[in-house]
């Protein structure tokens, strides 16, 4: 039995991503229990040996050998990478027909304002709304709400700072909604960080400002914005699973 059979199976008999340790796990428990089942060493099955000594490495190897096999067969699904391990997913040019099963779930669209503060939140975080205020030049409490409503952003605690303001940094549903398993995967990201950004007043050294009131996380109507950026919504996820 090869091992990327194996894998493939457990791949497919689960909707959540798999760490490669849990599979490997799963592998070398199995052939246990079948190498202990036996009565007689003669019944062992030949390839029993040789999973009890699966490792990451092997897994890793076998899903590879499984997605070039995908690709040179031209289908229409791979393996992806996700920030808690690996799943079957449609590739995405599938998208708009795997959407047509789930008519009820409307695709989220953010608009201009809300993807260039979602921006600056992935690429500085974290980052306090007076941090993201001075980048862009506007209020953002419009669009910081809106992306705490959708689970795209999160408070991630309070800044050392006069007034204590609250820090945001990006979610999980984040990273799979952009199809990367880590920030590390967005573009650019290395030299986007170094950038130099405008500073907010109330973060410059002696400088103190009011302590900010968190962000109510309940989900909350839609709200003007009131910017003269907004620009008609655009963004997609990029990949149906």
């Amino acid at each position: 039995m090869e091992l990327t059979a194996i894998v493939e199976s457990l791949l497919f008999a689960t909707q959540e991503p798999l760490p490669l340790t849990q599979m490997a796990t799963a592998v070398k428990e199995t052939a246990k229990d079948i190498k202990e089942a036996a009565n007689d060493p003669a019944e062992i099955p030949s390839y029993v040996e040789a999973l009890l000594a699966v490792d990451e490495l092997s897994i890793r190897e076998a899903i590879d050998s499984l997605i070039a096999h995908y690709e040179k067969d031209g289908r229409a699904f791979t393996i992806a990478e996700r920030p808690h391990g690996w799943r079957l997913c449609a590739k995405a040019d599938y998208a708009e027909w795997c959407r047509a099963l789930f008519p009820g779930k409307k695709v989220q669209r953010l608009s201009q304002p809300a993807l260039e503060t979602l921006a600056i939140i992935a690429y500085r975080q974290p980052i306090t709304k007076a941090g993201i205020e001075a980048v862009r030049g506007v209020s953002v409490d419009a669009m910081v709400q809106q992306l705490v409503d959708r689970g795209l952003i999160k408070i991630e605690g309070r800044a050392e700072l006069p007034g204590k303001p609250l820090l945001y940094g990006t979610t999980e549903s984040f990273l799979d909604h952009f199809a990367v398993k880590n920030l590390d995967e967005l573009p650019n990201s290395q030299e986007l960080r170094r950038v130099k950004l405008p500073t907010a007043p109330e973060e410059q050294p002696g400088n103190a400002a009011p302590e900010e009131t968190q962000l109510s996380l309940e989900p909350q109507p839609q709200a003007e914005s009131g910017e003269a950026d907004a620009a008609p919504e655009a963004a997609d996820a990029p990949a149906a699973e």
